[in-house]
């Protein structure tokens, strides 16, 4: 492939990443950055990768190279984290992340040599931080990749039986297939770039087939769910957020999120009208007449929801001070609590329950929905499809809500996913008259 420019390959690249909903708008910062983590053929050998998972003999026939050149360079990938792979029955299976959360963190998820981490944390920190298409491209739509799990500890005795297990990190650990620790990407981009706080770095927790992929190929620790208990306990103990994956089954990561670093967390602060993360399914409450004024709680907020407001007492001719909560901007996520000594904050459930996609395959459809890129996820050309992936996208279509159905069907004109579309609407409206 001496042939290809480097301009053509790395501009197949990001013509290809922007297939699949979560995408990467072009950009000279995602040009150098790509530079850094992919060599030239590595960028147009990605670029010719399918949406969906595949296995060698798929790549093999896409780079029209013999299966063990494809097996050796597949293997490349996944060891730099490009790519995540996982063993089932005896056969890889590969499958290219987003670069959020995906090979974007996993570059920065250990200390290496191979990369001027420096120079690549300062790429991200434009990229992500300073420049606001990727943000704003990222967080469109109704369906985020990511969501606040509650601090089980701030809820009333009451209602942490009603919390339900994947609302819950300690249930999310302990029912974990893998777990892994990694270097938290955030803190160390920002390590680099100058300004990163005194919070813990080893605690960017990977869950299930990600956690199998990075632990195989070194990029993070293989820990066990007792660890996994500590570093969480330890993460609340320093008021950090914990912050997962956009899904009820199989999560893939945890992580544990200062609002001074985190891109997330940072990203709410600036695009409240985004909403760019999911929140729990609990509120803060505050109690007026307990509240001291003393704002511990404004000063512990890592999103700035909580304000402390003077407050005039006409009949007593007195000024006091009371803390305020922000609604569209509180996470629900419980850190203030344990700081408010007189008692005057709560976690109250939300009025409108937060949903939570079933699965990866489920959220990815309902994104590709909402950004119009249906149909580069059923159709990917980029190799023949594998069957159980396809029954994994339309199975996701098929629990999708009416109206997600609709639009699912107007973007791909589809006889074959009409009549399909048609089926599971008689079947629910059939289900409701039982």
């Amino acid at each position: 492939m001496a042939h290809l420019t480097t301009r053509s390959g790395y501009q197949s690249l990001v013509e290809r990443l922007n297939k699949a909903p979560q995408g990467a708008p072009p950009s000279a910062v995602l040009y150098e950055i790509l530079k850094l983590l992919f060599t030239e053929e590595e960028a147009q050998l990605t670029a010719l990768l399918p949406i969906k998972p595949f296995d060698a003999k798929v790549a093999s026939r896409a780079w029209k190279r013999p299966l063990w050149a494809a097996e050796k360079m597949l293997d490349v990938l996944a060891d730099k984290g490009i790519l995540l792979d996982v063993v089932r029955q005896g056969r890889s299976i590969y499958i290219l992340p987003p670069p959020m959360v995906g090979f974007f963190e996993f570059a920065m998820m250990r200390v290496r040599g191979d990369v001027d981490q420096k120079l690549l944390a300062e790429l991200f920190h434009q990229y992500v931080s300073v420049e606001e298409d990727f943000v704003k491209d990222l967080f469109s739509g109704q369906t985020k990749p990511g969501r606040i799990l509650v601090n089980e500890d701030a809820l009333p005795a009451r209602d942490t039986l009603e919390v339900l297990d994947y609302e819950r990190a300690s249930a999310t650990v302990e029912a974990a297939s893998h777990i892994a620790v990694g270097v938290c990407y955030c803190r160390h981009k920002m390590q680099h770039v100058g300004d990163a706080c005194d919070a813990p770095m080893d605690n960017c927790m990977s869950l299930n087939v990600t956690a199998e992929s990075l632990i195989n190929h070194r990029i993070a620790r293989r820990i066990d769910a007792v660890e996994g208990a500590e570093i969480l306990a330890q993460a609340r103990e320093r008021d950090l957020v914990q912050f997962a994956d956009n899904v009820q089954r199989d999560v893939n990561f945890i992580c544990n999120c200062c609002g001074c670093c985190c891109e997330a967390l940072g990203a709410v602060k600036r695009f409240t009208a985004l909403r760019p993360v999911h929140t729990t399914n609990y509120e803060l409450e505050v109690d007026r007449q307990a509240c001291n004024g003393c704002g511990k709680c404004a000063a512990v907020c890592p999103v700035e929801a909580l304000g402390i407001v003077v407050e005039a007492k006409p009949e007593a001719g007195k000024k006091l001070k009371k803390a305020r909560v922000d609604p569209s901007l509180c996470l629900g996520c419980g850190v203030c609590v344990r700081h408010c000594r007189p008692g005057a904050l709560k976690l109250a459930p939300r009025a409108e329950r937060v949903i939570t996609p079933v699965d990866g395959a489920h959220r990815t459809v309902l994104m590709a929905v909402e950004k119009g890129k249906l149909e580069n996820l059923i159709f990917d050309n980029q190799a023949h499809l594998d069957h159980r992936a396809m029954a994994a996208v339309l199975g996701a279509i098929l629990r999708l809500e009416p109206i997600k159905r609709a639009m699912a069907s107007q973007q791909m004109r589809s006889r074959y996913l009409e009549r399909l579309i048609g089926l599971a609407g008689k079947v629910s409206k059939r289900n409701r008259s039982v």
